[in-house]
């Protein structure tokens, strides 16, 4: 529910507040995939190819950003190519959500603010690209992303390809499961590694029907344990990339980083633009499509939920 405190400041777009008037799904789409997460011209074509795969599996789309000091539950199309080529976009976790909103910015939203936004205006499945998580060498850095505090506070329902695997995978599935986040993969008994189908962990639940992961997730909200629920869905085989070759792109990408003293915000998006570079464009195509099948799901999911 928006507060009164928020309501001068939220703008619902028309097709996305007449859906949740009447019931009908609704998926929310973040945006630092467009401001952070891809070169342009690529990260607004497929931000409209995501909304396009959402509407023709059956749900609205609802891409969530702050532009100029409001927040946006769904962007014209002028917006999206707007913003995708903006140069003074900042990148918004949940925490940040306050300050950009008093100085009257605009922002991309991750994962942790996307998730908190959607929860504000009812709507309670997200798709995303991939999940933050526990770095690599946390143990030390304390580097473990909001995202996976969002997901034990906040019930929406995230489907992602898992989380990217520069990340800790093992360190961040025992995170989750401390913040009692169900893990449920679809159709696969592991856990997958963004790029790649499986991360050699596994997943909590697999379920490969749509109608039983959405009972699932009706029922864990019925018991109300207030947070949200992660939908591990892998990159369709044909699009992953070989584990080999991927490792060890992103073990480049790490001692780089660390060479160069990157961190905190700035780690993921120098990584993925690095490991672009490093697997010669593959991996923007891994990503795109990851994006666009989670999209479905997430979609389909959405109107399971309301059937």
């Amino acid at each position: 529910m928006i507060s009164e405190a928020l309501k001068p400041l939220v703008d619902i777009e028309p097709d996305v507040a007449a859906a949740l008037a009447a019931g009908r799904p609704v998926v929310a789409l973040e945006s630092t995939i467009i401001t952070h997460g891809m070169p342009w011209p690529a990260n607004v074509e497929t931000a409209r190819a995501v909304e396009k795969v959402v509407r023709d599996n059956g749900a609205v789309p609802a891409t969530i950003a702050v532009l100029d000091g409001r927040i946006r539950v769904g962007l014209s199309e002028r917006e999206l190519g707007a913003i995708g080529q903006a140069k003074d976009v900042v990148k918004a976790s949940g925490r940040d959500l306050g300050a950009v909103l008093a100085r009257r910015g605009s922002a991309g939203t991750t994962v942790s603010a996307t998730m908190l936004i959607a929860a504000i205006a009812g709507i309670g499945v997200f798709a995303t690209g991939g999940v933050g998580g526990v770095h690599r060498g946390a143990e030390e850095t304390f580097d473990v992303s909001a995202d996976l505090t969002e997901l034990g506070r906040t019930d929406v329902v995230v489907v992602c390809a898992g989380v990217k695997s520069i990340l800790d995978i093992a360190k961040t599935l025992e995170y989750l499961e401390t913040q009692r986040v169900p893990v449920y993969a679809f159709g696969s008994d592991d856990f997958p590694a963004f790029y790649t189908r499986s991360s050699g962990l596994k997943a909590d639940h697999r379920f490969d029907e749509v109608a039983a992961m959405a009972r699932a997730i009706a029922l864990h909200r019925a018991l109300g344990t207030g947070t949200g629920v992660m939908v591990a869905n892998p990159i369709p085989a044909a699009d992953a990339l070989d584990p080999a070759f991927i490792d060890r792109a992103i073990a480049d990408a790490v001692a780089e980083a660390a060479k160069k003293g990157i961190s905190r915000k700035d780690l993921t998006p120098f990584l993925l633009a690095r490991i672009n570079e490093l697997s010669g464009g593959r991996s923007l195509t891994a990503n795109i499509a990851l994006v666009k099948n989670n999209a479905a799901l997430a979609a389909r999911i959405a109107a399971a939920l309301r059937a």
